[in-house]
């Protein structure tokens, strides 16, 4: 009788365990549990992305008269995004180290540090001497960020829109495992030749000002699995080893128990 008693007390120490953990764990993983406290006021985050070497961008001239945007269109072709049907007309540009590009008719420009609007604008005012209001569209189509770790599908991850955020790529990847780390997700990015990194916690909405709320082409994305992973990892044969004990224990105490 005496063994079914501490089998009994094992299991409830367990049980309660368990549930602790759980409540905690649920805590942890809640996103946004400030939102409430901010001001909608507070919560504005207007980004608009550089451009920097090695963009590929896809830039088409065209007018009332096809032949005379044509010489500023030299090697257009139809560009399929990939996992896209939608098919563009446009000359791609690959901007050198330098943050330069060969157009057609203009020669060199130096666009690198340029945002999108600030080059349509140069585009605008240079071809103007040309083709009277011509009709310039640009697009960058090498916008991919990598994401790593404690997501349901790491990888590499490419995006239409121009404006993608954190939480767009976290989503692409499956958003994040039980066992992520959500207050310390790390974002590497390359600014004019410099590696910086910043933190996030995504539990706290106030993330959503941070300048790396909005994510660059190029941007690596890590996330950490938490302590308990970690430390689960470093001891995980002292773990297999007490639980077979403990197994060994209890079957022990049943099979006794059932003799008598």
């Amino acid at each position: 009788m005496k063994y079914f008693f501490v089998l009994k007390k094992t299991v409830l120490v367990l049980l309660v365990s368990i549930i602790l953990f759980s409540c905690v764990a649920r805590k942890n993983m809640v996103y946004y549990r400030n939102i409430e406290s901010m001001n909608n006021k507070e919560m504005t985050n207007s980004y608009e992305i550089k451009i920097q070497p090695d963009d590929l961008l896809m830039i088409s001239v065209s007018c009332d008269d096809p032949e005379i945007s044509k010489p500023f269109n030299i090697g257009a072709y139809n560009f399929t995004q990939s996992g896209s049907s939608n098919q563009q007309s446009g000359s791609t540009y690959l901007v050198d180290v330098n943050g330069v590009i060969d157009f057609p008719v203009l020669g060199k420009l130096t666009i690198g540090g340029l945002t999108r609007t600030q080059l349509m604008k140069m585009l605008n005012e240079k071809i103007s001497l040309y083709i009277k209001k011509p009709l310039i569209t640009l697009t960058i189509k090498n916008y991919k960020v990598s994401v790593q770790g404690e997501v349901a599908a790491p990888g590499i991850y490419n995006f239409d829109s121009e404006r993608f955020t954190l939480v767009d790529a976290l989503i692409k990847a499956g958003d994040l495992k039980i066992q992520a780390k959500r207050k310390n997700i790390l974002i590497i990015r390359q600014t004019d030749g410099v590696i910086t990194y910043n933190r996030v916690d995504i539990t706290k909405a106030d993330f959503i000002n941070s300048p790396f709320y909005y994510l660059r082409q190029n941007d690596m994305v890590y996330v950490q699995p938490n302590r308990l992973v970690l430390q689960g990892s470093a001891r995980s044969r002292e773990i297999i080893y007490l639980f077979s004990a403990v197994a060994s224990f209890l079957t022990y105490l049943i099979f006794n128990s059932i003799r008598k």
